[in-house]
């Protein structure tokens, strides 16, 4: 009977173990049989030689890697902000892709071109703004909340400078050029243009800076592109020359880093807070850290969406809460206490007890705001005329100007106190 009842029980299993074989081999064929119906069509305004590129394009890597589509990837790399971008598009059409992806604002308008005349195929533009007015379907916006990893990034600055003037390192007397006449800290920022995107990130990093020491002003110089070397770099020259002790940047190279560790070297106060990649090679004692975005969290959820047959949003835009922003490792020459400091900060952006534009920490005009209409339409400045009418929506609630909710792409453009920009 113990033999019998033992036969049984070795084939109970072996039939166990063969059912759960072929559960596993029916759903390894069924995600096989997704994944080679799919295949991903990359539109990058630059390479990975160019930060901003660099990083999107590791996001890609890492979520195909992961989701096991690293073959199903078909790469247009420096892609300018033209009908090249559509010709890319139609090219990857016919090449068999059923998304495609480009990574700069300025591919928008050729994007959406592409996606009227290719309905079957969806077309994801990063960092647009009108996805949810322009009654495509098959037409998507995502982005980050940025601004967060930039306020977090601020702190940092912010740390930075406190341990400056606790020790005496900086002060009016040896360092006068570096304060205004009210004796406040001067900063700077090398923004590439006066887009609400860049004037949402300026605010939060210097936000970040002014919860740590309240008593600084910043100066933004912008460059008027995305990606110059030269000017960034002439920018963050200019900027310093002017007493400022902290840059930061919303320009994709490395040249303000670059300018910074120059002058650094030659014995001046100064430090920098990068954008995207970790910039200590290029500044290893002058950098302190970087904002950056985490962007294998979108392109994977994307990628999960096709495989699944479901749809993606119209917006997208995710922050500390998805880990999809970041700071960049702490640089040696970090302020005493800043990790533990950044740990508290990024907790809080987490739980949603912090708000980056909490409306008690900044004024415009020397008042509280507490009204912020925003306008979501689509607008061509050159004749006036909004292509695609949107909402008007209140942006203030809670006590705090709600970013990137309404639409994925960043909204303010509040011109706050404190921070003066230079229009040339």
């Amino acid at each position: 009977m113990r033999i019998k009842k033992t036969l049984c029980l070795i084939l109970a299993m072996a039939m166990m173990l063969m059912l759960v074989a072929c559960g596993d081999s029916s759903a390894n064929g069924s995600d096989a049989k997704n994944a080679s119906k799919i295949k991903i069509g990359c539109i990058m305004l630059g390479d990975e030689t160019e930060g901003y590129t660099a990083a999107h394009i590791n996001g890609i890597k890492a979520a195909a890697e992961e989701l096991g589509l690293s073959d199903n990837l078909v790469w247009k790399y420096k892609v300018g902000e033209s009908s090249a971008c559509y010709d890319a598009a139609v090219d990857l059409v016919g090449q068999g892709c059923n998304i495609i992806f480009s990574n700069s604002y300025g591919h928008q308008t050729y994007m959406v071109q592409a996606a009227q005349e290719y309905p079957d195929v969806t077309f994801v533009a990063m960092t647009g703004d009108f996805a949810a007015i322009c009654g495509l379907s098959n037409f998507k916006n995502a982005f980050t909340s940025v601004y967060e990893s930039r306020y977090v990034s601020g702190v940092v600055a912010g740390m930075k400078l406190q341990e400056l003037l606790a020790d005496g390192t900086l002060s009016t007397e040896t360092q006068p050029g570096s304060f205004d006449a009210d004796g406040n800290v001067k900063v700077g920022y090398v923004g590439a243009y006066p887009y609400a995107e860049v004037v949402s990130g300026y605010t939060a990093f210097f936000l970040g800076i002014r919860s740590i020491v309240p008593n600084v002003v910043m100066e933004v110089e912008y460059t008027n592109s995305w990606f110059d070397i030269d000017k960034e770099g002439a920018a963050a020259e200019s900027l310093i020359a002017d007493g400022c002790v902290i840059i930061g940047q919303h320009a994709d190279s490395t040249g303000a880093p670059a300018a910074t560790q120059k002058l650094h070297d030659n014995g001046t106060i100064c430090y920098s807070v990068g954008y995207n990649i970790d910039m200590r090679e290029t500044a290893p004692t002058a950098a302190l850290t970087s904002a950056t975005n985490n962007w294998k969290v979108y392109y994977k959820h994307a990628m999960e969406c096709m495989l699944n047959g479901t749809e993606l949003e119209a917006d997208w835009a995710e922050g500390f809460s998805q880990d999809a922003v970041a700071i960049t490792e702490l640089s040696d020459s970090c302020a005493e206490g800043t990790a533990e400091k950044v740990a508290e900060v990024e907790a809080a952006l987490k739980n949603g007890t912090l708000h980056v534009f909490d409306t008690d920490t900044f004024t415009v005009g020397g008042e509280k705001v507490t009204t912020a209409p925003c306008d979501l339409s689509f607008m061509d400045w050159s004749v006036g005329k909004a292509i695609y009418e949107g909402e008007t929506v209140e942006a203030i609630k809670d006590g705090y100007f709600s970013e990137s909710t309404f639409r994925s792409a960043p909204y303010f453009q509040l011109r706050i106190d404190g921070i003066t920009e230079n229009a040339n």
